[in-house]
């Protein structure tokens, strides 16, 4: 079952996939973005969101390489077709897209939750290699064995073409007949470019004569037998080539099935990589959440969104909060026009088809949402004169076709319900259609100004009132949404806001009826003890908070007083086994000396017995110290965040040394021995050490840093072609400086520039600068299709 799309355009959410997106580095991957629809499955809801999540975590991990992934799915039937031949720029194609996809691959299965996603097309890696045994790394044929005759050949008859001109040009009588020193082409024959009145002192064949008729291009007499052996190498050349390809497209054609199953994968897996990016981008974080509904035994989640910002705001969206229960189906959100209500509304729709297309919202921790089976949306005014409908025939027509495809599992959102008509009848038709959704048991959130409205909130089980506050004091809406109350709206203090005389005000305030007067004096006093409310229950969570942070700084200071403790105990106990040592070796010497003088059996089995009671002190000593360090290694796995689970060692941790009591910071693991080990750094000391001789310990106070380096924000994207026609040099050879940084920080490779060839100082001077500019790995002229002389590529460095 696929979402209603009208409510998807109203909540305008292809404006969140036109941004998901842009952030694709494959135009299939951004296309199948574009075309894709929010998941009604639970189950696949949620695997989506774990693999996204997996892929937020690479990235922060890992780093994002964001190499391009060309296109190739036109190629795949091209495939099919027997006898045809790929050209290089689609074999290149090919070979780039199996080489980054493998990369891409081999990059995700880093995951154990992408592993199997990621793991499932066949290995695309002979492919790669097959094509880049013909084609090299910068898109040209390789310098085969079956071309380097041909291409010496050319070679040698190009040289002998230069000498045959470079004769006309050394000559200052021929030279002056000459408009350039340098030959043309044309139709790829070399040719010199004469002046008109001189053309029959220089015998040849004439080519073409310019538009002004000022210049011939000549053809000498010496070149014509070389120009036509320099065309039939060149045609030999390219028969070889070709020949080469169609061999080439051949064996790729035998695994086009695989080629296929990979293409799929790679563009299923760049939309996981897109999607991840914009939910790094937003700054979003994952709703929690499982199926709304009957899908599941368990209640239906509920819905809450905290400080939600309406994605497509950006820096102007005010953030909300707005909760349903699992005991609350419909929420009725009254107050001035400009509160924010319809803001509101498009937010709860536009996240709950975000988080069901895997994208993370722009809202705080706690926010969960259940899976829907429908959105549908009645928001705006779709009046239509061609159609003959009014604003409320239009939103009756809308609103008919929402009654009778919601169900239980779905969300209905209806803006301004029952306007656009006599209030006391679309009053009535409003309760009505929310009569029938209360009997449906869909999710509801509707905005009204009907005061009629505000009180079947209160008289109707399931359903909550809420309300966009506004501040008296400035007359201007705060944007904040108070769940449980109804609001006003206002419209009297919007009107003199904004220019309606004070008679007129007072004369429309007189001519509301005093049980108005009183339900709106009621509401405004439940507001008032709202607000007390929330303030009271506001300061008491922060003095527990406060508390707690007191209670648990009490705790540690105690575990670190015990901690002391213990080490001192420690060191005692190494005095102690220094003392056992040294008795032990003077009552060796006792024995000894015994055995030299008068010996019997009582003074030997007394020294034997003082040796056995002094190391089961020590044996007893050793097993007391032991439980007390297991004890304050539990107590310092729930109270310290510098050591993992339980008190487990992590690398930053600090630690203590059981022998010498010494502090230092583990590193990292050791993996060279066989028993678990760490590299610990004990002053300017780096050492490895067993795990079972380290104590997780509770970090020294830290002095504050002298110096503070804030984050630099790097807001220049570098594009894949920088255009610099047009401008000065200076400014070139800047905009081109720019597009290096921009490269180099955002870790791409490859772009190119556009400078044309004109008088050939962009040409040289881009050229210049980039000979000197030490990011620069390479450079050269684009292919005669892709701009030739006027356009260069540039490759950075890696």
């Amino acid at each position: 079952m696929s979402l209603n799309e009208k409510a998807i355009r109203l909540l305008e959410f292809h404006k969140i996939r036109q941004a998901v997106a842009d952030r694709a580095l494959c135009a299939g991957s951004a296309e199948i973005i574009l075309g894709e629809i929010p998941l009604v499955d639970p189950q696949a809801v949620e695997e989506q969101k774990d693999r996204v999540s997996a892929v937020c975590d690479l990235v922060k991990t890992s780093g994002d390489e964001r190499l391009p992934l060309p296109e190739i799915g036109f190629l795949l039937p091209k495939l099919e077709v027997e006898g045809a031949v790929l050209d290089i720029d689609e074999a290149y194609a090919l070979g780039l897209f199996t080489e980054r996809g493998e990369a891409l691959r081999a990059w995700l299965t880093q995951d154990e939750k992408l592993r199997e996603a990621a793991g499932t097309a066949p290995d695309m890696k002979p492919v790669r290699d097959e094509v880049f045994k013909v084609i090299g790394k910068d898109g040209k044929i390789r310098d085969l064995r079956e071309l380097k005759k041909i291409r010496q050949r050319i070679r040698d008859i190009s040289r002998d073409l230069e000498n045959v001109t470079a004769r006309y040009t050394a000559s200052e009588e021929t030279r002056r007949m000459l408009q350039s020193s340098l030959p043309s082409q044309r139709d790829g024959r070399l040719v010199l470019a004469v002046k008109a009145n001189f053309r029959g002192r220089i015998k040849g064949i004439i080519h073409e004569l310019s538009s002004t008729g000022q210049t011939v291009f000549i053809e000498p007499e010496e070149s014509v037998e070389k120009n036509n052996q320099l065309l039939v190498e060149q045609r030999n050349l390219e028969a070889e080539i070709r020949k080469l390809l169609g061999e080439l497209t051949r064996r790729i054609a035998l695994r086009r099935k695989d080629l296929t199953e990979f293409y799929r994968l790679v563009l299923y897996l760049e939309t996981l990589r897109a999607k991840a990016r914009y939910s790094l981008d937003t700054g979003g974080r994952f709703a929690l959440g499982a199926a709304a509904g009957k899908q599941s035994d368990e209640p239906r989640a509920g819905l809450n969104v905290v400080q939600a910002r309406h994605p497509l705001l950006g820096k102007n969206a005010v953030p909300v909060d707005f909760s349903l229960d699992g005991k609350t189906r419909m929420v009725i959100i009254t107050g001035p026009n400009t509160g924010g209500k319809t803001v509101a509304l498009k937010t709860v729709g536009l996240f709950a088809l975000m988080n069901q297309s895997a994208l993370a919202l722009p809202a705080g921790e706690g926010t969960s949402l259940p899976v829907f089976d429908n959105v549908f949306a009645d928001i705006g005014d779709e009046q239509s004169i061609s159609q003959s409908l009014s604003t409320f025939s239009a939103h009756m027509v809308n609103i008919a076709s929402i009654v009778s495809e919601a169900a239980e599992n779905s969300l209905v959102l209806l803006d301004e319900l029952g306007s656009g008509t006599d209030p006391e009848e679309g009053s009535a038709i409003a309760m009505a259609i929310l009569d029938h959704f209360i009997e449906k048991k869909s999710i509801v959130v509707a905005t009204t100004h009907h005061g009629v409205l505000k009180n079947y909130g209160y008289s109707r089980e399931g359903v909550e009132n809420a309300s966009v506050e506004f501040d008296l004091k400035t007359l201007s809406p705060t944007y904040r949404i108070i769940m449980g109350l109804p609001g006003e709206s206002r419209a009297l203090e919007i009107a003199a806001r904004n220019g309606l005389g004070p008679d007129l005000v007072a004369r429309a305030r007189s001519c509301l009826d005093k049980e108005r007067s009183d339900i709106s004096a009621l509401i405004t006093g439940l507001k008032e003890k709202h607000r007390e409310l929330d303030t009271v229950s506001r300061r008491a969570a922060e003095e527990e908070k406060r508390l707690k942070e007191e209670r648990r700084r009490a705790d540690l200071k105690d575990l670190s007083l015990k901690q002391k403790e213990h080490f001192l105990k420690m060191q005692g106990a190494g005095e102690f086994r220094r003392l056992l040592s040294e008795s032990r070796q003077k009552l060796e010497n006792l024995v000894r000396e015994l055995r030299e003088g008068e010996i019997n059996r009582e003074k030997t089995t007394t020294v034997k017995e003082f040796i056995r009671e002094l190391e089961e002190d020590s044996k007893t000593i050793d097993a007391a110290l032991e439980a007390e360090e297991e004890a304050l290694e539990a107590a310092a796995g729930a109270g310290t965040a510098f050591t993992g689970a339980e008190g487990a060692i992590v690398p930053g941790a600090e630690v203590l040394l059981r022998e010498s009591g010494r502090r230092g910071r583990a590193l990292r693991k050791d993996n060279k021995g066989g028993s678990p080990s760490w590299i610990v750094e004990t002053g300017s000391v780096k050492m490895s050490f067993p795990e079972s001789e380290l104590v997780p310990a509770f970090p020294l106070e830290k002095q504050k840093p002298l110096i503070s380096v804030a984050g630099l924000n790097f807001s220049a994207e570098p594009k894949i072609e920088l255009n610099v026609l047009g401008m000065r040099l200076d400014e070139a050879l800047e905009a081109l400086r720019r597009q290096i940084d921009a490269a180099v920080l955002a870790e791409m490779k490859e772009f190119s520039v556009v400078h044309g060839k004109g008088d050939g100082i962009l040409q040289s001077g881009v050229q210049n600068y980039l000979r000197q500019e030490s990011a620069v790995a390479d450079f050269h002229f684009s292919r005669p299709e892709s701009g030739g002389f006027g356009r260069t590529e540039v490759v950075l460095k890696g």
